[in-house]
């Protein structure tokens, strides 16, 4: 736990690689929650710094307040640059850590593409519905391909309400524009599940669309929005591939 100013923020920190990825939450899950995938990544000697939501001074926090906070725990730890990345709301977040403090970021990789529309009802009523203990429902619409029992118990385990509220207070609070707009001359690589329903393959295809020659996309077949759970061996591949580490 870093502990600059009264805010409290989460990190873990694990293996020593050349290459550096920071890894950044979806909406309503802990750090915990990309612990598989940065041990896949740890495994294939990556450097995995997981920051995680803060805690304390949380009360009209933005994304560029949590992007700040990302910022120190990396100076914090000596980390001068890395490539950004970020799960669903994560990535949403990676993006205005790019777009704040261009010199930290050496790329940007995306596991789903955080939209700028409201989400359908089905699906927000999902995202509400996976408070502890999930429902079998909401599990079996954010678990994609995966068996639904399995699903319900990686989302009970790793889903914080405290974590979630702070994370939409400062979507909510930032101005789409202030985070969707692509950093300049920045790589950027989406790892898209095939069946995400809340960062979704449109958004991902839309993505690639508005800067061709930086977005690369990488599809993983049947991984619905709980990817990095119920698929990390295959999220940690693309992103090994994609950064050429073997």
């Amino acid at each position: 736990m870093f502990e600059p100013d009264g805010r409290a923020i989460p990190f873990v920190e694990e293996g020593e690689g050349p290459v550096k990825v920071v890894l950044l939450p979806a909406q309503g899950l802990s750090v915990s929650s990309l612990g598989t995938l940065a041990h896949v990544l740890e495994e294939e000697g990556f450097h995995l710094v997981r920051i995680g939501v803060r805690r304390g001074r949380t009360d009209g926090a933005t994304l560029h307040d949590l992007a700040q906070d990302v910022v120190d725990v990396m100076d914090h730890i000596g980390l001068v640059s890395a490539w950004i990345g970020g799960h669903g709301f994560g990535g949403a977040l990676a993006r205005a850590v790019a777009l704040d403090h261009h010199d930290h970021a050496e790329g940007i990789i995306l596991v789903g593409v955080e939209g700028t529309e409201p989400l359908a009802d089905e699906v927000a009523g999902a995202l509400a519905d996976a408070a502890e203990p999930a429902s079998l429902d909401a599990a079996t619409l954010l678990g994609g391909a995966a068996e639904p029992a399995f699903a319900q118990a990686v989302l009970t385990r790793h889903r914080n309400l405290d974590v979630e509220r702070v994370q939409r207070a400062a979507l909510a609070a930032t101005p789409a524009e202030e985070w969707a707009t692509l950093a300049p001359n920045l790589a950027i690589l989406v790892v898209q599940g095939t069946a995400d329903a809340v960062s979704t393959p449109a958004n991902a295809e839309a993505l690639r669309a508005s800067a061709p020659g930086r977005v690369s996309l990488t599809l993983v077949e049947g991984a619905g929005h709980l990817s990095v759970l119920t698929h990390p061996g295959e999220v940690g591949f693309a992103i090994e591939d994609y950064l050429a580490w073997d």
